[in-house]
């Protein structure tokens, strides 16, 4: 295990690239069990999880051929040899389990154990069971696997939450599955977009995507394709809320704007605002006054709760909340999808936070805060790269166990923190 040392107290200040989508591109490097055809994915993140997940693939008989520097990998599937997935390789990554749809419908079977992945709560997998029945599979569950048989058929499934795993795993079973199949209630996140716009230059059938509705016909066979990952606007929001914490203004390059309008109304609500350039794809801040929490109508209180997309999204409410120990004023924060997500405040308040938990869900934060370093760790990605934003704000040194975590989720964090600024060096 190794530890990331920083000394708090400069600047985050520069110019950072905002590399692929994380979560779309794992959902894709499932997607090219699909195709017996070579698929190539650019923009591909250099991240601890997508090492992992061409890992499981590879497992499955798929070649792999991956870049890192040029953020490509090109797989292909031509000779599948196996529907197990090694229990060792999916513990490591959740997403293992976005392999059943592709496998399904290759094979006609799948079976994998429990996922692995961040401990920030329970996660169903209800969703993904009650909708491969409804394409016709057997689905089971046992004490140490997840089983998938049969054959798929199109049919109208309305999912019981708008779970993007879900959605993103019935809609690659489906585009092969014989017959229509209509999706109600679907994630429609960007990273499931993503997933959509490749599906459809491999050949399939698509219609809706972006929205809560999908609409698919199955084909008889998908071809290769080059598709591109979107950027990461979580990565990028979080580069946002370390510069306005610490102070420093910064420039994002790689950036596709739509999804920073789901942003910007929360972050503005701290006195966070950008400019974003379409053309040059570039997004600009530059503080013009001290963080100030701006309040709701009467000089109440206001609140962020996050949820389904076009709602703030989940993983950026721990990186919200160290941008609160920093603003002047009190927000309340609803958590109202993981239920263990907000446990990692309990090292903000060791290290000088004004945080009331009010209990697994809520809790409220009262700033300015003087942050003083210490000790803490880090158990999942999000709130280990918010432990970062708050080391880079506080006064002395912090120590943060288990780096690895932020590296699932983040490219390189101390070799770009450092790049803009910031004293951090990792310790093994």
């Amino acid at each position: 295990m190794s530890e990331l040392v920083i000394r708090g107290g400069k600047a985050v200040s520069g110019v950072h690239r905002v590399p692929g989508n994380k979560n779309a591109a794992l959902p894709m490097i499932a997607a090219s069990l699909l195709t017996a055809e070579p698929v190539t994915l650019e923009n591909v993140p250099d991240i601890a999880d997508v090492a992992s997940m061409v890992e499981v693939a590879k497992s499955f008989g798929v070649k792999a051929q991956r870049d890192a520097a040029a953020g490509t990998v090109t797989l292909s599937a031509a000779a599948l040899r196996t529907a197990r997935i090694d229990p060792a390789l999916a513990a490591k990554i959740r997403t293992s389990l976005l392999f059943a749809g592709p496998l399904l419908s290759r094979l006609g079977r799948a079976s994998l154990p429990p996922p692995g992945g961040d401990a920030i709560g329970h996660r169903r997998l209800d969703t993904h069971f009650e909708g491969f029945r409804a394409l016709g599979a057997k689905a089971t569950l046992g004490r140490s696997a997840l089983s998938f048989r049969g054959r798929l058929r199109g049919a109208r499934i309305l999912l019981d939450e708008a779970s993007v795993t879900a959605t993103e795993n019935l809609l690659m079973a489906s585009v092969l599955a014989e017959g229509d199949t209509e999706i109600v209630n679907a994630a429609c996140e960007p990273h499931v977009v993503d997933l959509a716009n490749m599906l459809v230059a491999m050949g399939a059938k698509i219609e809706g995507a972006g929205s809560n509705i999908l609409r698919i016909s199955g084909v008889e066979s998908l071809h290769g394709c080059k598709a591109r990952v979107g950027c990461d606007y979580i990565e990028a929001g979080s580069y946002l809320a370390a510069a306005a914490a610490t102070g420093g203004q910064l420039t994002l390059e790689g950036v596709e704007p739509g999804p920073f309008e789901v942003l910007e109304k929360a972050f503005a609500r701290f006195g966070v605002t950008w400019t974003i350039d379409a053309k040059a794809g570039t997004l600009r801040y530059t503080p013009r006054r001290r963080l100030r929490m701006k309040y709701d109508l009467g000089d109440a209180i206001p609140s962020v709760a996050d949820g389904t997309w076009p709602a703030f999204p989940s993983d950026l409410m721990s990186v919200l909340i160290v941008l609160a120990t920093q603003t002047r004023g009190t927000c309340l924060f609803f958590e109202k999808m993981f239920e263990s997500r907000l446990y990692f405040v309990d090292h903000l308040r060791q290290m000088g936070a004004k945080i009331v938990q009010c209990d697994p869900h809520r809790v409220v934060v009262t700033g300015p805060s003087r942050l003083v370093g210490g000790t803490v760790s880090s158990n999942d990605i999000r709130a280990g790269i918010s432990l970062v934003i708050a080391a880079l704000a506080a006064k002395g040194v912090t120590r943060i166990l288990n780096a690895e975590s932020v590296d699932r989720g983040y490219v390189s964090v101390d070799a770009s923190l450092a790049a803009l600024g910031a004293d951090i060096e990792r310790r093994p």
